[in-house]
């Protein structure tokens, strides 16, 4: 199984990327997909996700409507569309695929498989 990331690169402030990561080995119908993002010394964090029926998506507060996360079960993808960036976004983020239950979402431990990441940089 392997999840490619791609789309990160170096943005200004105020400025937009979409992320995406495509599943090799497994098809994303039937599990949770999600973005975590780990900044330069920081721990890894959620920043959001999408339930498998896709019904109800998740993010993390300083995203929350800036940030788009989506889900195409037909191509085996996701992304995620991050608008109005800051500096305080860059980070590598990472795409994980998962089953947990609706409490694991916002650990890293609710997630089984990962990404290589993507770096995101925004400059202010």
């Amino acid at each position: 199984v392997q999840l490619q990331a791609s789309g990160g690169g170096l943005v200004q402030a105020g400025g937009s990327l979409r992320l995406s990561c495509a599943a090799s080995g497994l098809s994303f119908r039937g599990y949770n997909v999600g973005w975590f993002r780990q900044a330069p010394g920081k721990e890894r964090v959620f920043v959001a996700a999408v339930r498998w029926s896709g019904s109800r998506t998740y993010y993390e507060d300083s995203v929350t409507g800036r940030f788009t996360i989506s889900r195409d079960n037909a191509k085996n993808t996701q992304s995620l569309q991050m608008n109005s960036l800051e500096a305080e976004d860059t980070a590598v983020y990472y795409c994980v695929v998962g089953s947990g239950v609706l409490s694991s979402t916002y650990s890293p431990n609710g997630w089984g498989c990962w990404g290589q990441g993507t770096l995101v940089t925004v400059s202010s």
